[in-house]
């Protein structure tokens, strides 16, 4: 029963009846190095520095030099939000000075960053049964 818990989230997600395609066009990346790490998730307590622990998130990662589109296929109805990485030197992680990000960022609907990160009703969108959804997301550096 335990295996089935865990698999039911992803089975969820991927494949389903109406499942649809997001196209993330990215702007603003200030060059051409290492990767673009996306994540994304429906869960608001893991949004966004705990993605990675979603067992039924959805990562796209690419070379910096291919990126531009990024796709996210067979993606079912509801309620997600979206952080991105440009991770410059490639070890996969957000670098930091004095806890300041010295990598780029981003996050779906052009949340603000404030005093923090912001929160996943700031970055929530909503996907429709078998509608395609094209999204920009701006890479921010500090």
């Amino acid at each position: 029963m335990k295996r089935l818990t865990t698999l039911l989230p992803l089975l969820l997600l991927g494949n389903s009846p109406g499942a649809t395609t997001i196209s993330v066009e990215l702007t603003g990346l200030r060059n051409k190095t290492g990767m673009v790490h996306l994540c994304m998730t429906a869960v608001p307590k893991l949004f966004p520095e705990g993605c990675d622990k979603d067992p039924a998130r959805r990562v796209v990662s690419v070379k910096t030099s291919d990126a531009g589109t990024l796709v996210i296929p067979d993606v079912a109805p509801g309620r997600y939000a979206i952080v991105l990485l440009h991770d410059e030197n490639s070890n996969k992680k957000m670098d930091k000075t004095l806890f300041l990000p010295k990598e780029g960022f981003g996050f779906s609907r052009d949340a603000p960053v404030k005093m923090a990160a912001p929160k996943f009703d700031a970055a929530v969108f909503s996907v429709t049964a078998g509608k395609p959804l094209r999204m920009t997301m701006k890479v921010r550096y500090i």
